[in-house]
């Protein structure tokens, strides 16, 4: 069954969460709508999606939960209030009784299955999700990180310089006789080359151990995520508005041409006769006139008094 689920650009607008499911380690997206959702799941190898509208959850939810008798609102309800925790990275669900277990299938697909009770009846939910579109992994995952890759990228060489023109201050303040109180506080003349190289080899280690989850996003990286979908929304509304303009422009010129009523050849008919009038008006001035009216090349003389 297709479905919509999510407007793009709703989607967008949500950061990327770090969650945990079954001791598997994922980035999550979750949109719930009035009676629609979807949901986005990556471990950096892969990325799965699911949408579902409201004939979608009612047809699931039925199969699921025969013996429960209830509309589709309260399955939803009670879906999204056991599940919006756990895919939100806020951890374990609301209810104590409820229970997110993951699978992994053979055909590389991924399903959840969702155990709580609704009204003190068992209530059973599915997630099935599928590979997500290479478009869709590229506008919500891919092109966000290059973007904020070059950004802390532009980040890192402006706080270099700055270090660069901090270091030639200190050095002036020594060069007149400037000293340090505490000898703590002395630092070496930073070398950007040198401290690239040091990073490199301390960092990368530390971060592709297993004990560091390069996959989470902390509220740092969210907020920048964030920022960047901002602009990015703000730069696509600019090109949107600057198409549209000539299009406008296009349907408002055949208002100002005379109309195809019962009037149109009347208007053309004054519109040739004060064209034509205005050509005999033009061709009975002499000929004179008009070079009378031109400046003369040769500058004239100027006259000392009146009629000489």
């Amino acid at each position: 069954m297709e479905v919509s689920g999510a407007p793009a650009d709703v989607l967008l607008q949500h950061p990327w969460l770090p969650v945990s499911i079954s001791g598997c380690q994922f980035l999550a997206k979750i949109w719930f709508g009035d009676l629609e959702y979807h949901i986005l799941l990556t471990d950096m190898m892969c990325v799965w999606e699911e949408r579902m509208d409201s004939a979608a959850i009612q047809e699931r939810a039925q199969k699921l939960n025969r013996r429960v008798r209830a509309e589709v609102k309260a399955f939803f309800s009670h879906l999204v209030e056991v599940v919006q925790p756990c895919l939100s990275g806020d951890g374990e669900p609301a209810e104590i009784e409820a229970q997110v277990t993951l699978m992994r299938r053979e055909d590389g697909n991924i399903s959840m299955t969702l155990n709580s009770k609704l009204a003190g009846l068992p209530f059973k939910w599915e997630f099935h999700c599928t590979a997500a579109p290479v478009t869709l992994v590229c506008a919500q995952l891919v092109c966000p990180l290059l973007a904020m890759s070059r950004l802390l990228q532009r980040q890192v060489e402006q706080l270099g310089g700055l270090l660069l023109r901090k270091d030639a201050e200190i050095q002036d303040y020594r060069e007149n006789g400037a000293t340090l109180s505490r000898e703590r506080l002395q630092t070496d003349v930073f070398e950007e080359q040198t401290y690239r190289e040091d990073f490199m080899a301390k960092a990368l280690p530390l971060l592709c151990s297993e004990q560091t989850d390069a996959r989470g996003f902390d509220a740092t990286l969210q907020h920048l995520y964030a920022a960047v979908i901002a602009q990015a929304n703000k730069r696509t509304r600019k090109r949107q508005l600057s198409e549209e303009r000539p299009v406008e422009e296009e349907e408002e010129q055949p208002d100002a041409s005379p109309s195809s009523g019962p009037g149109s050849v009347t208007n053309r008919e004054q519109s040739q006769t004060k064209m034509a009038d205005r050509a005999a008006v033009q061709q009975s001035v002499p000929a004179t006139s008009s070079a009378a009216e031109r400046p003369s090349s040769k500058p004239k003389k100027k006259k000392v008094g009146l009629f000489r």
